[in-house]
């Protein structure tokens, strides 16, 4: 390895020494716990991760615990925290470890890739931190992090980017401990060398930062792909029955896969509640309209209103072809829902 390699394993691996923040997931070498931290992680920023990991530590202590729940549980304890398809796949990972793994998650890189939901930067942090194999850790702080120091101008997006990205984590990694190396990268990325005004003045790495001495820190990494967000309008019937309301168990195929919302119509763009009625041949009248709710998701705006209305004629056929069910207050509390429905039953008095 040669001497900038070397130094950069070191001065990282010295800083995360003293500036590391005490989780708990780096207090075990279990790699249940380890995956657990990993999946609720992705994507979310440590400081909304943290209490979901603790929801779930202490109500499934274990994996065949995690595996005997219904989905509806798992994705009630998950709700709020978004990208529901990884409830799913955390899941179904933790059945298939059960039924095919004897309850014990497997201890290589190749391996761990065969579960899923995992792959290639959670299975190198579950093999490096439980079970200390030499296999990098690449996320976008270590992408960061590598493009800054190293000047390596690769679109991060791209295949080709993220394959020689993680050939060269594999390069500068530390074979003694490949854990503590994964975990300063991702933290040394997190805390020093940040997306936005990075520390540069008092980074250890700061001589031999490429970014720094040419001034690049705004230009790397380099991320040529951007996806179009696109902009849909829901229409919510919220169907009255006494004190209960109509939901459905949304279908796959679409965001909140498994989630309980309410029936719905889709348009082009936002139009009155009466074109709505008209268009679709609906013959009820509307109690209340909301406001327009906006939401955004990661490749999706979406403007939403809710329309109360009774329980008429014209909506029985939702019902009768077994699309909804009448659910009470106690039931909708317990109901995975979108964070978007809660808002608007806690902004009804519905639900507190």
């Amino acid at each position: 390895m040669s001497k900038a390699k070397s130094a950069f394993a070191r001065l990282v691996m010295d800083w995360y020494d003293r500036h590391k923040r005490d989780l708990p997931w780096r207090h075990t070498r279990d790699p249940y716990k380890i995956w657990l931290s990993e999946i609720i992680l992705q994507q979310t920023r440590v400081a909304q991760g943290l209490p979901y990991y603790q929801a779930f530590a202490e109500r499934y202590s274990t994996v065949k615990k995690l595996a005997n729940a219904s989905q509806d549980e798992v994705l009630r304890l998950w709700q709020g925290l978004g990208y529901y398809s990884r409830a799913r796949n955390l899941h179904a990972c933790a059945k298939k470890v059960v039924s095919e793994y004897h309850e014990k998650f497997p201890d290589s890189y190749n391996e761990l890739l065969k579960l899923p939901g995992v792959g290639s930067y959670t299975a190198a942090a579950i093999a490096s931190f439980a079970f200390n194999e030499p296999v990098a850790v690449v996320d976008g702080n270590v992408f960061r992090v590598l493009a800054r120091v190293f000047g390596i101008e690769h679109d991060i997006a791209s295949l080709a980017g993220k394959k020689y990205f993680f050939e060269k984590a594999n390069e500068l990694i530390s074979k003694d401990k490949p854990g503590v190396f994964n975990q300063a990268v991702m933290e040394f990325g997190a805390l020093q060398c940040t997306p936005k005004n990075p520390a540069c003045t008092s980074c250890p790495l700061a001589r031999m930062c490429v970014a720094n001495t040419q001034n690049l820190q705004t230009q790397l990494p380099v991320k040529l792909t951007r996806t179009k967000v696109k902009t849909r309008h829901l229409y919510y019937f919220v169907i009255k029955k006494g004190t209960q309301l109509y939901l459905r168990k949304r279908p796959s195929g679409d965001i909140w896969n498994g989630l309980y919302d309410f029936l719905v119509l889709e348009e082009k763009k936002s139009i009155s509640t009466q074109q709505l009625f008209k268009r679709h041949n609906i013959n009820v009248r509307a109690e209340r309209v909301s406001k327009a709710y906006k939401h955004i998701l990661s490749h999706q705006k979406l403007v939403v209103r809710f329309i109360e209305v009774a329980l008429q004629a014209t909506l029985q056929k939702h019902i009768k072809a077994g699309e909804l069910k009448a659910y009470s207050k106690k039931q909708i509390e317990q109901l995975p829902k979108p964070v978007l429905i809660s808002r608007y039953l806690q902004d009804v008095a519905y639900l507190q």
